[in-house]
Formats: C-alpha cells, structure tokens, sequence
C-alpha cells in the first residue's frame, strides 16, 4: 500500500469513527453479499452453497444505492466466495461512487498479480483473508502452503490495507498454526487478527488451556493496528459471556443474496425485511433491541461498530419494546379521543 494511500485511508476512517461518535442515525458497517456459492467447503462454515447464480449486477447496484441512502459509512462485500462474482469490480467502483469505504472479505484462492491490479483500480481499500492453517486438511483448505504465494503477490502489487485472521478452535487440528499464520502475516506487512471459531448459531466455543496461550500470543502481534479492537475476546477466550449492546439491524447490517436484512451472518432470518423497505423505523428498533446471543457472541465486526455506541442509549428486551410500543399507541388514541 503506498504512503499516500495509506494516509487518505487513515483520514477517511478518522472521518466515518467521528461521524458515527456524533451520530446515532446512520449504518456504520453493511455486509452484503453478492452471491452464496463458494469454491471450497470448510467443515465448520455454514456461509456458503455450491450451486447459487451471482446476483445480477443492477440489482446489487440498487441495493448500494439503498445502503447510501441509510448512510452507510463502510461496505464490505463477502459470501461465499465473492471473487467468483463476474462483475465485483463494478460493485467495488460503485460503492466508492457513494463516498462509503469499500471492503472485502476471500478465501484468497483468486488473486493474481492482474486480478490485485483490477481490484486496484476499482478503488478497493480494505481485504481480509481467514487462514485456518499451516497445512490443508479435512476441514480448511484455507492453508498457509495454498496460499502463501498469493499472499506474496498481494504484497507486492495491492494498493488496499489487507489484514490476515488466523482462528483458533472449532475443528482446528493444530491451534500453533494459528500463531504461525500471524507471523507470516506481519512478515508481509498486513495487519493480523485471531478469531475464535463460533458454532451453528455464531455462540462461544471455549477455547482449551493450550488454545487460551497460543490465542494471547497471537493477540500480541500487531497490537498498534486498528483491527484489534477485541477485548470481548479475552472473556471468550475464557468462556466467559462479554456484557455489551449489539447494534445488529441498525448500525451493522448484514443483507444476504436474497436483500433480506439480518442480524449478522449466525442470525439469518430476523428481521428479514427486504433493504429495500428497510426504514428508519426498522433502524431504531433494532438499535434499541437487546440481542439475546450477545453475551457469547464472537463476530468481530458486529462487535468492533458496537464499541462506538456502547456507552450510550440503553437496550431493552423485545417483550420491553412491544409493552412501550403499546403504551405509546394508548396514549396517541387517548390524545385523539380528548381532542375530540
């Protein structure tokens, strides 16, 4: 990433954290997903199929357009596998001419030097590759020996910050990879972070003493980098429930192929309203909703926007918000039977 890059980026996420500190009303982060289906099966993935067509290019565009439209700060594109998208340059091109900040998350099987430089163009500014491990197995093909030639090529030509997640539990047979992905990633010059390998529902799965040491070793590299605002991992790390307010639904939104809104990629189905009816009204339920699974919770980037609200605007039970919606709506009736 060249300097000058790098410092307009630096400004740019100065900029949208500001906004989102000053503002309530607005999406901070939207993960979108232009099409399911992946080239590879990880055991524990529950993201992907292998039969799904990409979305057409102009109604994922629409669906942009309604992201801005909410004021999105940041849109990260992810799957399945979105590099098999054929027209992901577009995408990419058409959230920068919204102003938001273009994101990608990929399994890292499709970059070649003149794929980096397309994405280059397009105005890509942040990537992120999972790495499950040192050698392919049963479970991941996501191995550093797959993959480490197109790590090296993303090193040399990618204009775009890119950071590495290497992960620890789940069926990860060897957890030392994980500190050996990471080191290889700060060999490179990226940017690296652990996670902690969620189950069906993206709840904790507790890591074993030997996990817990390689987990905080890991956590040491890089700590200056602005990826690493995980603290709730250190009481999952333990097995211990994090106390925090998800945002999910309001100020991160995930909108899966079909357009459907949904908590995050472990809670598919609620609210499942279309994006593009999507309103401001939906906005500020969920941003008052308190997640039941959020005590457990390890996605890191639902975690990541809600530190920026955390310290504001209590949440209340579903059962709490409907008793208040009822009594809002008494009181409207009563007002209109009095003027009367």
């Amino acid at each position: 990433m060249r300097k000058s890059t790098f410092l307009k980026l630096k400004l740019r996420e100065a900029a949208f954290i500001s906004r989102a500190l000053l503002s309530t009303n607005h999406v901070v982060l939207a993960h979108i997903i232009p099409m399911r289906r992946c080239n590879l099966a990880c055991g524990y993935c529950n993201e992907y199929d292998q039969v799904s067509k990409p979305v057409p290019l102009e109604v994922m565009q629409r669906r942009l357009d309604k992201l801005a439209e909410l004021g999105t700060s940041v849109v990260t594109i992810s799957g399945g596998e979105p590099m098999m998208h054929p027209q992901l340059d577009d995408l990419v091109r058409h959230i920068r001419k919204h102003g938001m900040i273009a994101g990608l998350i990929s399994n890292g099987y499709y970059f070649t030097p003149d794929r980096i430089k397309r994405l280059n163009d397009a105005g890509l500014e942040y990537l992120q590759i999972s790495i499950d491990s040192v050698d392919p197995d049963e479970v991941s093909r996501k191995s550093l020996r797959v993959l480490d030639k197109k790590l090296r090529y993303l090193a040399e030509h990618a204009d775009f910050h890119i950071n590495i997640n290497s992960v620890i539990g789940g069926g990860i047979k060897q957890p030392e990879d994980a500190l050996t992905v990471a080191q290889r990633a700060v060999e490179l010059g990226f940017s690296t972070t652990v996670g902690v390998i969620h189950d069906d529902d993206g709840t904790l799965k507790p890591l074993t003493e030997n996990e817990k040491e390689i987990f905080h070793a890991v956590k040491k590299l890089g700590n200056k980098d602005h990826a690493r605002l995980n603290w709730f991992q250190d009481s999952i790390a333990e097995g211990k429930p994090y106390e925090w307010r998800c945002r999910s639904g309001s100020r991160y939104l995930y909108i899966c192929e079909d357009g459907l809104v949904h908590w995050c990629s472990q809670q598919r189905g609620y609210p499942g309203t279309p994006l593009e009816d999507y309103t401001m009204e939906d906005f500020a339920r969920e941003y008052k909703t308190e997640k039941w699974c959020a005590p457990t919770c390890t996605i890191q980037c639902v975690h990541q926007v809600g530190i920026l609200d955390n310290w504001r605007d209590p949440q209340m039970t579903p059962v709490q918000i409907r008793r208040e919606q009822k009594q809002k709506e008494k009181e409207r009736v009563g007002e209109v039977l009095r003027a009367e």
